[in-house]
């Protein structure tokens, strides 16, 4: 059976799968894991579809995981939050602002599932989820053995996690536990927010704020198909770094804690004039040049030649190397979405 995957996917591309599949809590979850691993099939656990690109029909079982949730427990420095993985980020940033919990703020409008944030250790505007997550509960797909991961035991990194590694097909993300600090602190160090004065400044501020500059930017899924930033920003050597200074003095730069340096995608793919081009259907969005979209039926192979193209202009103008941040997913699983745009 051929069932089609373009509604659980926020970049509209057309694929299909053998089954899919929707689970409301961990025991249809691993139901549909084992039934599908007796037959031989790979599965793919999907949240919302926000950060992937369907490169084939995926020739196996797309289990959907749809298990909700919110649990708050008050302690007299911090709220504690445990959030089933099939909650919606966004919906939780305005869930935790409305009863007066805020620390999120700075993360509104993320596309995607609770359960994808640690995988990616998403972030935006100055902060990543390691700063708020307090452990992420997940299940041994073969066994159905619960384990509870500290966050440090996630090794979160700059989009990256033991997710990605050795916990990748074997472990399945129930629920995020997250820790709100009373002790608010905003972080106003990106774009529009370093305008906002810390003294008098509120979270809900912060959250408008953010929810303007994403808005105005980034292009609505429902409109044209994306998956948000198409590519990570670049982390580069201090030498690199001076490198493209010394002739590029304007470029967004962020020095990193470890000495290194973090550039601007999207400043980068801008000055090679690529805002608006486009490949068949899919296309450099004209607001923000970090994000390709599907403006007209793009295929996968069109998305994929359109970002070969966009990594290939900037290395040579910039010997800058960018890589997706966008997880690629072929017939059987996912693949190095680096070697698959080189």
């Amino acid at each position: 059976m051929n069932h089609s995957l373009k509604s659980w996917n926020t970049f509209g591309i057309d694929q299909s799968a053998n089954e899919i599949v929707c689970a409301e809590n961990e025991q249809q979850l691993l139901n549909a894991w084992q039934t599908a691993n007796a037959k031989q099939q790979p599965v793919l656990i999907l949240g919302e579809g926000s950060n992937v690109l369907f490169l084939n029909a995926f020739h196996g079982t797309v289990i959907i995981n749809r298990i909700k949730g919110i649990e708050v427990t008050e302690q007299p420095d911090a709220w504690h939050l445990h959030v089933g993985a099939g909650e919606n980020w966004h919906q939780l940033v305005q869930h935790t602002l409305q009863l007066g919990m805020p620390g999120l703020e700075n993360l509104a409008l993320i596309p995607g599932c609770v359960g994808s944030s640690p995988i990616q250790n998403i972030g935006a505007y100055g902060v990543e989820l390691q700063r708020v997550c307090d452990y992420v509960d997940c299940i041994e797909l073969a066994t159905g053995t619960p384990h509870r991961l500290s966050a440090k035991e996630c090794r979160f990194g700059y989009r990256d996690s033991i997710f990605k590694h050795e916990y990748q097909d074997r472990f399945a993300i129930v629920a995020v536990g997250l820790r709100l600090s009373k002790q608010w602190q905003p972080v106003l160090t990106y774009g529009d927010l370093t305008r906002l004065d810390p003294a008098t400044v509120t979270p809900q501020q912060v959250f408008d704020s953010v929810c303007h500059m994403r808005m105005t930017k980034l292009p609505d899924p429902k409109v044209n198909g994306n998956a948000g930033s198409f590519f990570k920003n670049p982390v580069v050597t201090v030498d690199v770094a001076q490198a493209l200074l010394s002739e590029f003095p304007h470029a967004p730069h962020y020095p990193q804690a470890d000495g290194s340096v973090k550039l601007a995608a999207g400043w980068l793919i801008d000055q090679c004039q690529l805002k608006g081009i486009g490949i068949g259907g899919a296309a450099v969005h004209r607001q923000q040049a970090l994000v390709l979209i599907n403006a007209d039926n793009a295929t996968s192979e069109d998305v994929v030649q359109l970002a070969h193209l966009v990594r290939e202009k900037v290395g040579e103008k910039f010997n800058v190397w960018l890589e997706p941040e966008v997880r690629f997913i072929g017939q059987v699983g996912e693949v190095n979405a680096v070697e698959i745009i080189a």
